[in-house]
């Protein structure tokens, strides 16, 4: 025997609309191909949609309900290919009912949805949210876990996302008469052209209720603040951002809750420029350093290095730490760190460092006034 339509919302035969649609809501969450893993995910979901679809129109369940669910499949499968049945009788574009066909296509084409005129009732995924976050270098090279903390729409659970109390009466919508579209004649170049649109009074539902939720005020949702985790990988980069997949808006009859995306500003601070993977820093040496050479030490974002510095160095030039600088993002490696050399020219000199540098400069040929502005074109010549 195949499952009936009651078994596959999992209701009972005397089940009210309101209790239908709420197991609808409940199942197709469940068993969206895009949050389930099994593998009969996408069948499962058509079997829950056409379940809802014929036990909340109270024509069809009525036929359900008379023929069985066999009977029922059979006959609406003969009716959808131009034979009579629940879909009734076909159209000569092979549309069933009176009103098929070529008016859907038509509809399609200037302005009407979800065909023949129906509310559209197909799941949709809730929209992205995004938000921010700060971290500082150290956690952007080594990764981290941080938690954000934002405020975002959640399902009512006063009212499941409903709108309105269990309890409360209903009644069709009179303006749309529970189709939950309207239409509108308008005059084209083309002729009389019928314009279908979401009715404004029921908003698409069909069906208007005697009091709303008082948490959510009608509209499924309410907003609440939220503090996720967050893992951060290593290397990430200003201006990038992470997807938490689900944690966005809630989705609309029954669909997935959208994502939520975190840009990520790395605050890189005062002693490192970073370009990309690679990272680019100043160091002091002082004036018989860049002469004779020396070895330095050199402060790296994870610890501590030794540097060459070759003899004659000039003030501004630049030596290549390779390896030195930011891991890669997802991949293998490390950027570079590039080293600025400056020269430190001393302000005061005691009598043997001005003996000595005034024998440097005779030894060059030169006649200097070591107290004349000797040290300001020194300064000038690194």
């Amino acid at each position: 025997m195949s499952e009936n339509f009651y078994d596959v919302l999992g209701v009972s035969r005397d089940a009210s609309e309101e209790e239908i649609k709420k197991a609808y809501r409940k199942k197709a969450a469940e068993h969206h191909p895009d949050v389930s893993d099994d593998d009969d995910a996408e069948e499962r979901f058509k079997k829950i949609q056409k379940a809802k679809e014929v036990l909340t129109d109270e024509e069809k369940r009525r036929q359900y309900d008379q023929l069985g669910h066999d009977r029922f499949t059979e006959a609406d499968k003969r009716g959808a290919t131009g034979g009579g049945g629940p879909g009734g009788a076909g159209g000569p574009f092979g549309g069933a009912g009176g009103a098929g066909g070529f008016e859907d296509i038509f509809n399609q084409f200037f302005g009407g949805g979800g065909g023949r005129g129906g509310r559209d009732n197909r799941p949709r995924q809730g929209r992205d949210l995004r938000t921010g976050l700060t971290i500082d270098l150290e956690e952007a090279f080594e990764g981290a876990t941080k938690e954000v903390t934002l405020t975002r729409p959640t399902t009512c659970d006063t009212c499941d996302g409903a709108g309105h109390p269990p309890d409360a009466d209903v009644q069709t919508c009179p303006q749309c008469n529970g189709r939950g579209q309207v239409q509108q004649v308008q005059q084209t170049p083309l002729g009389r052209v019928q314009q279908t649109s979401t009715c404004p009074r029921c908003e698409g539902e069909g069906e208007l209720y005697s009091e709303d939720c008082p948490d959510c005020g009608g509209d499924g949702v309410v907003r609440e603040e939220a503090t996720l985790s967050v893992e951060i990988p290593a290397g990430i980069r200003s201006g990038q951002s992470l997807r938490m997949e689900r944690e966005g808006a809630p989705g609309e009859n029954g669909g997935p809750n959208g994502d939520l995306l975190i840009e990520v500003d790395v605050d890189v601070g005062d002693r490192y420029e970073r370009d990309g993977d690679d990272l680019r820093v100043k160091e002091a040496v002082s004036f018989p350093q860049a002469v004779f050479g020396d070895t330095i030490e050199v402060e790296t974002v994870d610890g501590t290095v030794e540097m060459d510095v070759p003899a004659g160095t000039q003030s501004g030039e630049t030596f290549r730490l390779q390896g030195k600088g930011m891991p890669r993002l997802r991949r293998r490696g490390r950027g570079d760190l590039y080293v600025q050399v400056g020269v430190v020219i001393p302000d005061s000199l005691n009598e043997k460092q001005r003996e000595a540098l005034e024998a440097f400069a005779e030894a060059g040929g030169e006649d200097i006034d070591v107290g004349g502005g000797f040290f300001e074109r020194l300064k000038g010549s690194f």
